[in-house]
């Protein structure tokens, strides 16, 4: 069972176990993909990357529209009430948006032992039950759970506190997890527990 993230030194340190472990890898796998996935994986070098979102065709206002529900969350418009304004703005900022967030994604990923180029699962080797993060590692895992539990806010249709009360509620009393919407609860439930372990850990 999973123990909470602490600072030892200038590492942070929790115990997950490997079907732990590979839940959340997947999930991030899976929110990465929603992205783009390697299409808007960062180079590492911001000139080549500033480069490569000029090269890009203009946002589409219809794809925009169309678009999933949770990557709407992910790239929200700059503005809801002025819509050239949002078009203008996701114009110049999505590409480097999403490389910003898949590259955030693929290091927590690795950080966990899972392999960002898309094969699922985990690194059983990787540490054991034992994850050892530096801060930077720690640091991208706090924004890149952030970004998997908005994508499995929008599939639960939370909205508000008390939606994510109920939630939690439907967590507790279920006794087992064969419903969809009941597993997809006791992830966000777990995810929203490791977020707050990590972050308290860096701040700390």
């Amino acid at each position: 069972m999973a123990t909470a993230f602490k600072r030892k030194g200038s590492r942070i340190v929790a115990r997950m176990d490997a079907q732990e472990r590979e839940v959340v890898v997947n999930l991030l796998m899976q929110t990465r993909e929603l992205l783009g996935g390697d299409d808007h994986a960062s180079t590492g070098d911001p000139v080549q990357d500033l480069f490569a979102s000029l090269d890009r065709d203009p946002v589409d206002p219809d794809e925009v529209a169309s678009r999933d529900p949770a990557l709407q969350r992910l790239l929200p418009p700059a503005s809801r009430d002025d819509d050239q304004l949002a078009a203008d703005f996701r114009g110049m900022t999505e590409d480097g948006l999403r490389r910003t967030k898949t590259a955030t994604l693929a290091t927590a990923i690795s950080a966990l032992g899972g392999d960002p180029s898309g094969a699922l699962g985990v690194d059983l080797e990787h540490g054991g039950e034992r994850v050892e993060l530096d801060l930077g590692q720690a640091q991208a895992l706090m924004r890149a759970l952030t970004d998997v539990r908005l994508v499995l806010a929008e599939r639960l249709d939370l909205r508000t506190d008390e939606d994510s009360e109920r939630l939690h509620a439907l967590v507790e009393e279920a006794q087992d997890l064969d419903d969809p919407r009941t597993l997809l609860a006791a992830y966000y439930d777990f995810l929203t527990w490791l977020q707050e372990s990590v972050t308290l850990a860096v701040m700390g």
